[in-house]
């Protein structure tokens, strides 16, 4: 116990260390990131996550840019027993071209969302300093634009988030799922 409670505190300290310096990619283009994406990729030290990652499986975002450059983000899953588990968001631009803020409702917390890598007909790889109650926590997402992705994209992300200070056992790939039929 005591282990886990130092381990916990240490990767603590090297998100602080580590979040502050996380910058979006530079050149970001807000259209060519709109369509489809497989998010295969979900890493974070966040409780909730380390009681249910053992059942998540692979989701779709759809990222939608809006007028005013803001991004729709609309996710949804397929449950076990067909149903789907949806979730929206209005990510709001900032003025660092890749990052973007919003409060969501449903977690009761705050997400600073930065787009740090991207191969836009590939792949990107997100990063989210979600904050609650003054507490903050890194959620790595890895998104694809098919449900595959190279042993040499997953390892980029698994050390991406290592560098943040998620634990590695708290880094999963996730495995392929159906998909939900259009709301």
């Amino acid at each position: 116990m005591r282990s886990t409670l130092l381990r916990m505190l240490a990767a603590l300290v090297c998100v602080l260390a580590a979040c502050a310096d996380v910058m979006p990619v530079k050149d970001f283009n807000l259209e060519k990131v709109a369509g489809k994406w497989y998010m295969v990729g979900f890493a974070t030290n966040a409780q909730w996550f380390v009681n249910h990652k053992a059942t998540m499986k692979m989701g779709t975002a759809f990222l939608t840019p809006t007028d005013v450059e803001d991004l729709d983000l609309s996710y949804s899953n397929l449950n076990t027993d067909g149903s789907c588990w949806r979730m929206t968001h209005l990510a709001k631009k900032t003025d660092t071209p890749g990052r973007f803020t919003f409060h969501s409702q449903t977690w009761n917390n705050d997400n600073d969302m930065r787009i740090v890598d991207v191969v836009y007909d590939e792949y990107a790889l997100v990063h989210t300093i979600k904050t609650k109650n003054g507490v903050s926590e890194v959620l790595n997402k890895l998104y694809s634009r098919t449900p595959d992705t190279s042993a040499v994209l997953q390892e980029k992300f698994s050390q991406f988030s290592l560098e943040t200070g998620v634990l590695a056992e708290n880094i999963v790939m996730l495995p392929k799922n159906g998909e939900c039929p259009d709301a």
